[in-house]
């Protein structure tokens, strides 16, 4: 199966949400700064990199996972990519998942700063702030994808 968290920038909130499912963050406790930071792609992406497919890594049941920019598509890239798998006759092997509805204020603004006016030493403290409140939200995404993906397990076998 292939896992694609997505959010604006794909910077911040679908880069985390991956970090989780693969195991690279913790999710009994709330990681430090530079814990997200040691994150691959995190507060760390350019123009080039929106709508670019990025790779994160693999789980445990070798579910693909990775990250996407989207801009401001919404939850249109969602039902563009269930689309296009289901053309394909893969509706059941790739999964979609926006992790916008969990981006807070902190995070747009020091996203926003970040990586789009280029002040990091402004905007990488906001949006690790607000990282850290959106976290648990986050872990509980990653937990229902997770279970989605074991049903999709069952639908397949």
């Amino acid at each position: 199966m292939h896992i694609i968290y997505h959010c604006f920038g794909g910077a911040h909130s679908s880069v985390t949400a991956a970090a989780l499912h693969l195991g690279l963050l913790p999710k009994d406790r709330l990681p430090t700064l530079e814990e997200l930071m040691a994150v691959p792609y995190f507060d760390n992406t350019d123009n080039s990199d929106f709508g670019s497919i990025r790779f994160m890594g693999l789980d445990e049941y070798k579910n693909a996972v990775y990250v996407l920019g989207k801009k401001s598509l919404g939850d249109r890239f969602t039902n563009i990519i269930h689309g296009t798998a289901e053309m394909l006759g893969a509706r059941h092997q790739v999964l979609a998942v926006n992790t916008m509805p969990n981006v807070n204020w902190l995070m747009k603004i020091g996203g926003f700063i970040s990586r789009r006016i280029g002040m990091v030493f402004l905007g990488r403290p906001l949006v690790g702030v607000g990282t850290r409140k959106a976290f648990f939200a986050l872990v509980n995404l990653v937990e229902i994808t997770r279970l989605q993906t074991m049903d999709r397990r069952q639908v397949d076998s």
